[in-house]
Order: C-alpha cells, then sequence, then structure tokens
C-alpha cells in the first residue's frame, strides 16, 4: 500500500452502512475550519448560560411575586423551576444544535456551528445529548477534562469525540462552500 492510501484509510472510520466514511474536516489541509475555536467556544458558552438563565430568572420572580399576591401559596411553584431548567436547557440545545444553523445562539455569535465528524448538520436529539455530555462530564471529570481540546488537531473536546461533532468556524465553511464548483 502507498503511503496516500494508508493514510485514507486511517483517516476513515467505519460506519454502519458497511465501508469507510472519511472525517469531512482535515485540520492539516483545512486549518483556517479550527483556527481559535476553543476560545470561541468559551465565548458561546458563557452567551449560553445568559441566554439560558433569563428566563429561568424571569421565571422564579414572577413566582416570587406570585407568592407574595397569594399569600405564600404561589411559592409552592418554586419544585417546578429545577425540573423546567432542565426540560428548557435540553429543548434550547436541541433544538439551536439540530436546527438550520446547526448553532446555538452564542455560537452563532461567535460564527461557530457543529456538524457531525463526517461533515452532516446535527439533529434535535444529538444536539439534546451533546449539552448532557458536555455537562456529565465536566461535573464528574472536572473541567480540566475541558483541556482535551488543546491536544487533537480538530479541537474536539471529550463529549464532541463521543458523539463525533466537530465545531467549526461557519463562515470559513461557508466561503469554502461558494469557491467550489457546482459539480
Amino acid at each position: 500500500m502507498t503511503d496516500s492510501s494508508n493514510n485514507a484509510q486511517r483517516e476513515a472510520t467505519w460506519r454502519s452502512g458497511g465501508g469507510f466514511r472519511p472525517h469531512a474536516f482535515d485540520p492539516w489541509t483545512q486549518p483556517e475550519l479550527f483556527r481559535a475555536v476553543l476560545t470561541r467556544r468559551v465565548l458561546a458558552f458563557l452567551i449560553d448560560v445568559v441566554v439560558l438563565f433569563a428566563p429561568i430568572l424571569f421565571a422564579s420572580i414572577f413566582i416570587l411575586f406570585f407568592g407574595v399576591v397569594t399569600l405564600g401559596i404561589g411559592w409552592a411553584l418554586f419544585w417546578l423551576v429545577s425540573p423546567l431548567s432542565v426540560i428548557w436547557a435540553l429543548c434550547y440545545y436541541g433544538l439551536t444544535l439540530g436546527g438550520p444553523r446547526a448553532a446555538t445562539i452564542g455560537m452563532r455569535m461567535v460564527d461557530l456551528e457543529m456538524r457531525t465528524w463526517y461533515g452532516d448538520k446535527p439533529y434535535f436529539l444529538l444536539g439534546a445529548m451533546h449539552a448532557v455530555l458536555y455537562w456529565v462530564s465536566v461535573s464528574l471529570l472536572s473541567p480540566l477534562v475541558l483541556l482535551v481540546g488543546l491536544f487533537n488537531g480538530r479541537r474536539r473536546l471529550l463529549h464532541d469525540i463521543l458523539l463525533g461533532t466537530v465545531v467549526i468556524n461557519s463562515s470559513v465553511r461557508t466561503d469554502s462552500l461558494r469557491s467550489q464548483p457546482p459539480f
């Protein structure tokens, strides 16, 4: 076997339909796709935390005032804040990452998007699982698990690797698609 065929085989991954499917984004031939991705992901995360927290804060304030008006009876609704927060977060990540732009509001603001390792857009369940695995990995393994992104070319974090996703610069991908011939 030649060196190039060995390289192609090593970069390819087995897929359930039979055969190999190569990675869509190569950090060696397309380094601009991964430039400053980790820094942008941190900023996107902070923006997303604000987006997630705002409705929860408003709901809590509403319940607080509702409890005052109902002489304390309305405060019994505070138990709903925690489960509704989890449902809101899963829907937010599932709908935004699984949506047409494949990015949360924070990711859109810093020009990032998520793709599967073979280049397709993610779907709702993948977006929701991305959030769940992120929070589980950071909670169980400490935030130091995020250092995994510094040691791989695609700047993937542990939950990205487990789910088979990659986060890239969206404007660079769009520009490269425009410059390709249509056939």
